[in-house]
């Protein structure tokens, strides 16, 4: 069986760190933020070359609380891509504001930027570009936009931990960066986790109180706020492996590089690193038209995959009363029915990339009508 992602192999890499790391924890009491999540929050920001940190329970609530202090709230609107985890437009309607979807480039499958202009009215507050699979969305453009229009731009990084845009950290490029430590992320906690990265002091200071149940000091309220706070064992956890994570990203690359190798010219869709991107693998989504099918053959041969995601956003029953209507979105649907995602982990060897790549050829070979079928997309 090769999994989809695994998890106990990368533990088992750091086990006696991990463990004594876990251990201070417990001998200290400091179970809710704390030293080691403070020491953290410096840490990744400085990572993600930020001057705030800001950690909190989930990526989630890094992006519901990263909207409130640039002021979103209930009437306003924020530009996403409806090709998401349904976290990003949650975390919008959480405030109040309505979530206005753009499509994605089929190319990356990331905000396209030619589609927001038109998107903004009066009622815009800010854009949600999301750095999918961990690519970076290409934030030139979209940050002249927004400088344009003087809206505020949250980078929905919780896929792309490390990734680059043109040399700079994710995280840097926007007004504010939100990331997920969920334990399947490039960088994960042992539970949840997520961080919200700044170069504004107001905006941290905001998230701050906003964290903790809006508090300034202890039992002195300034906002109505949220018990959003990092736990002190996942602190210790990520920063043990923080120092892991530049060589766990190589290796995702060279996995990815794997795959592209044995499957070019086969007329499988791999994915496109676009020219201005350190695209660091949190997915590795190839395209087809037969997509169940495949997965239920290669599931059957012991190869696990995914799906992210089977449906946009816009055509989930839960945000069916913001009244969007399919073929809206024709290349965030396109890619919906489409993607595949194969298994991608650090620990992935060179002979399972092989053994994924001689299912999917043989599947290919034996489907003649894919070869066109695939021409077609490409």
């Amino acid at each position: 069986m090769i999994p989809f992602v695994d998890l106990k192999a990368q533990y088992q890499s750091i086990k006696p760190e991990v463990n004594a790391a876990i251990q201070g924890v417990l001998d200290s009491c400091a179970f809710t933020l704390g030293p080691e999540v403070a020491a953290f929050e410096q840490e990744f920001a400085a990572y993600s070359s930020a001057r705030q940190g800001i950690a909190v329970n989930t990526g989630t609530s890094a992006l519901h609380l990263a909207l409130l202090a640039a002021g979103v709230g209930r009437g306003d609107e924020v530009i996403t891509v409806p090709f998401t985890f349904v976290a990003t437009a949650s975390a919008i309607d959480y405030t109040g504001a309505r979530p206005v979807f753009v499509d994605i480039d089929p190319q990356n499958f990331t905000m396209d930027p030619k589609a927001v202009e038109a998107a903004i009215t009066e009622r815009t507050k800010a854009i949600i570009p999301v750095h999918l699979y961990g690519q970076p969305a290409d934030m030139d453009p979209i940050r002249a936009i927004a400088e344009r229009h003087g809206l505020v731009v949250i980078e929905d990084a919780a896929q792309a931990h490390r990734a680059e845009y043109k040399g700079h950290r994710v995280g840097s490029l926007g007004d504010m960066g939100c990331f997920s430590f969920y334990p399947g992320k490039n960088l994960g906690a042992y539970g949840e986790g997520g961080m919200v990265t700044t170069d504004s002091p107001a905006y941290a200071r905001t998230i701050r109180m906003l964290r903790d149940w809006g508090a300034e000091k202890k039992y002195h309220h300034v906002l109505k706020g949220y018990n959003f706070r990092m736990e002190g064992i996942q602190g210790a956890v990520l920063r043990v492996k923080l120092p892991h994570l530049d060589a766990w990203t190589e290796s995702r690359r060279t996995a990815a590089a794997h795959y592209d190798r044995l499957l070019a010219g086969s007329g499988i869709v791999t994915p496109k690193a676009m020219p201005y991107a350190y695209h660091v693998y949190h997915v590795y989504a190839i395209r087809t038209p037969h997509r169940a099918a495949w997965q239920e053959a290669l599931q059957a041969k012991g190869i696990q995959t995914g799906i992210h995601y089977p449906t946009p956003v816009h055509l989930l029953p839960a945000f069916a009363d913001l009244g969007y209507r399919e073929g809206q979105f024709p290349h965030a649907e396109a890619a919906s029915r489409e993607v595949l995602s194969l298994p991608m982990y650090p620990e992935l060897t060179e002979a399972q990339c092989e053994e994924v790549a001689r299912a999917l050829l043989s599947l290919r070979t034996n489907d003649p009508a894919e070869a066109k079928l695939m021409a077609n997309a490409l």
